[in-house]
């Protein structure tokens, strides 16, 4: 799984002009879902992402975690987080879970991170053209691939 993670002020996601999800302060998490992850990929990421301490401190260290702050998470998946341009300019996605593996993966992703951040995630609507709207705090933007654990 890769997911980018984007410290924000307040987030939204919209499909067919609705808004479908919105935070305030917390995370927006793009997940893509590769071909060969699975539930052990979604116990390690949930639980980077709800312990990853990029909130400022009093002294304005990034000391703090999501729950520290009361922080929330927006979660959209992104099966293009998997494109390869390796070989000319239009991008492959061999490397992307197809749906019927990536839909519950994606799911147990949702209940993952709401038991261990504690509160409930937001999300968009798998599969669907989607707008995500974003004020993206500092900026601070994270990447972690469960396969480059590093």
């Amino acid at each position: 799984m890769i997911a980018v993670i984007q410290r924000v002020t307040e987030a939204s996601v919209k499909i067919e002009g609705e808004t479908a999800g919105a935070i305030g302060q917390g995370f927006v998490v793009l997940l893509g879902v590769g071909k060969d992850d699975n539930e052990e990929d979604i116990d390690w990421l949930s639980g980077k992402i709800a312990s990853l301490r990029i909130f400022s401190d009093e002294e304005g260290k990034m000391n703090l975690s999501l729950k520290e702050v009361d922080g929330r998470v927006l979660l959209i998946s992104q099966f293009t987080l998997h494109a390869s341009t390796r070989k000319g300019n239009r991008p492959g996605y061999n490397e992307a879970a197809k749906p019927e593996v990536a839909i519950p993966l994606y799911e147990k992703m949702i209940a993952s991170l709401q038991q261990k951040t504690g509160t409930m995630v937001e999300t968009g609507q798998f599969g669907a053209n989607m707008q995500v709207s974003l004020v993206n705090d500092g900026p601070v933007t994270i990447i972690i691939d469960t396969k480059n654990k590093k």
